[in-house]
This record gives C-alpha cells, sequence and structure tokens, in this order.
C-alpha cells in the first residue's frame, strides 16, 4: 500500500503525522500536539530514543483496563484542539478530545475509505444519491459523501458523538446530513421494512457497543446477520460498499471467509489491510476493510 501519510498533511502543522511506533505503542501528531498511545499492532522496534518520544509528548495514555484508562500529561493539553485532512480538493476538520477509551475523534487511517467514498459517491449516475454511514462516530466518512454531493444519512449510538460531529461538519463547511440517533442493527431493520435503498452504505463498526436504550453490539456476534441484511438495502442499479473493522477479534482468515459468506455475488469486491507509515517508512497495521461497487 501507498505511504499514507502523504494524504494526510504531514507537512501542516494543523495535520496529522505518526512520527513512530512500536513497543506496544504509537507516538503521533494531532496538530500541534503529540500523544503517545498503546497499540496492540505496534510490535516493531521504536526507529527514535524514548528519550525523544518523552521530549515530544504533551499527554501518555495508560491502559488500565481492557476499555478504559488514563491520560498522564506532560505538558498543557487543550481541552479542545482541531486537526484537518485534506484530499481531493477537501479539507475535513475535526475537534479533538482526550478520551478515557484513548480515542481523540478521528481515525486517520480512514483517509484512504474516504477518498474512495468520494470517487464513489462522484462516479454514480444519481443526481442526489442516497448514503447511509452506519456507526458514523465523528463523522469522516460522512463528510467525505456529503462533499462530494450525497444524501446523507449519519446513524450513531450517542448523542454527545453526534453533537461533535455536526460542530465537526460545520467547521469543515458542509451542512444538510440527517443525523439519526438510534441502534444501528434497529435502524437497518426500519429501513428494510420501510423499503429504502441506498447507494452507498458505509459501516465501521466497534468491537463491544451499546445503543441509545441499552441494546448490546458484539462484532463476531451480529457482525454476519446485519451484513446480510445491510445487502438488502442497495440500490441495485447502482451503489458502493465499504466495511471497515478493527477488532482483535477479527482476523484476515475469519474476513476473507466471512467475505465469501455474504458478498459472493459481489464479485469485484476488494479486502486488504490498512496502515499508517511513520516518518522511518515503518507501517503500522490499522484495521481490515472491505470495498465493492457496481460502477462502470
Amino acid at each position: 500500500m501507498k505511504n499514507m501519510n502523504y494524504h494526510i498533511n504531514t507537512e501542516e502543522k494543523d495535520g496529522y503525522l505518526l512520527l513512530d511506533s512500536g513497543n506496544g505503542e504509537r507516538l503521533e501528531r494531532f496538530g500541534q500536539i503529540y500523544l503517545i498511545r498503546p497499540d496492540q499492532n505496534a510490535q516493531l522496534k521504536k526507529s527514535l530514543p524514548d528519550r525523544e518520544w518523552s521530549s515530544l509528548a504533551h499527554a501518555r495514555f495508560i491502559q488500565e483496563t481492557a476499555t478504559s484508562g488514563k491520560w498522564v500529561k506532560y505538558k498543557p493539553v487543550p481541552e479542545k484542539w482541531a486537526v484537518f485532512f485534506t484530499f481531493k480538493n477537501v479539507q475535513l476538520r475535526f475537534l479533538l478530545t482526550l478520551s478515557a477509551f484513548k480515542q481523540v475523534g478521528v481515525f486517520p487511517e480512514q483517509v484512504e475509505n474516504w477518498e474512495y467514498i468520494f470517487d464513489n459517491v462522484t462516479a454514480l449516475r444519481q443526481k442526489s444519491p442516497r448514503v447511509l454511514n452506519l456507526f458514523g462516530y465523528t463523522g469522516g466518512a460522512s463528510f467525505a459523501a456529503r462533499a462530494a454531493g450525497a444524501e446523507v444519512t449519519h446513524v450513531e449510538a450517542l448523542k454527545q458523538v453526534i453533537e461533535r460531529a455536526k460542530k465537526n461538519m460545520k467547521l469543515s463547511g458542509l451542512g444538510n446530513i440527517r443525523w439519526l440517533l438510534d441502534d444501528a442493527v434497529k435502524f437497518v431493520n426500519k429501513e428494510i421494512r420501510r423499503g429504502n435503498l441506498y447507494h452507498g452504505i458505509i459501516l465501521d463498526p466497534p468491537s463491544f457497543g451499546r445503543g441509545p436504550k441499552g441494546e448490546i453490539w458484539k462484532l463476531e456476534q451480529d457482525i454476519e446477520h446485519l451484513l446480510k441484511n445491510l445487502i438488502k438495502l442497495l440500490n441495485p442499479d447502482e451503489h458502493f460498499f465499504v466495511l471497515n473493522v478493527y477488532s482483535a477479534g477479527i482476523t484476515i482468515e475469519y474476513f476473507k471467509k466471512l467475505a465469501n459468506t455474504i458478498f459472493d455475488n459481489f464479485k469485484k469486491y476488494e479486502m486488504h489491510e490498512l496502515f499508517l507509515y511513520d516518518l522511518n517508512n515503518k507501517k503500522l497495521p490499522a484495521g481490515l476493510t472491505l470495498r465493492f461497487n457496481n460502477l462502470a
């Protein structure tokens, strides 16, 4: 895969940069804030000495449980700050904050999928194609589709995340996205009953999550049924589909078996790992993605 850091503003002070990774951690710059976060995929040796990591870092995330931890601050960190990503002459801006779950509000490796989404929406013959983004998080995929002219429905289970995504939309100079606080599985079932169809479907499901009414989501348990239902929502005339998975419980072998079971009729689907590259071109695995379309 190509070095994705080229696409995410390594030379811009308000952009993103993966400086180094290794020994179970990654050193990143989000705008002008340097962070150290744990990463189970960072298994190679660090390229930079520990003292350089420590001198650069504003904060380091310390894992305390399987799902949460705390930030140790070495320098002042704003409560909120912005970072931007540029692709296809589109500039997206995101408000970031330190969370108890090591995430800050954006997944930089998704720029590759954002480009794919933008290109596919642009290629659709439909004047205002309908795009569904499930588990929409803080909005990157929704913004890519909207910037290309799609009518976007963004489904997310957490109200505070939707509120941040709305702010990101305005910062990015976009508007008119349909925001829905709903459980993804329940929403898809309702859309099937309504007979609604979409030209594009995007989803980036977590390993574990809860819906707004306490609904339980477990990736390995629920993903197959959800994907089978999502196929029913694809416009048969023209469509594209993007699935991203980042979970220790989903291997490339499982992913291939799942794809062959569900997407057997979509012979053109592509599947590969996503990577981020640091300053020494050392690649850091950042999830699996599956995509297909029936466009000319």
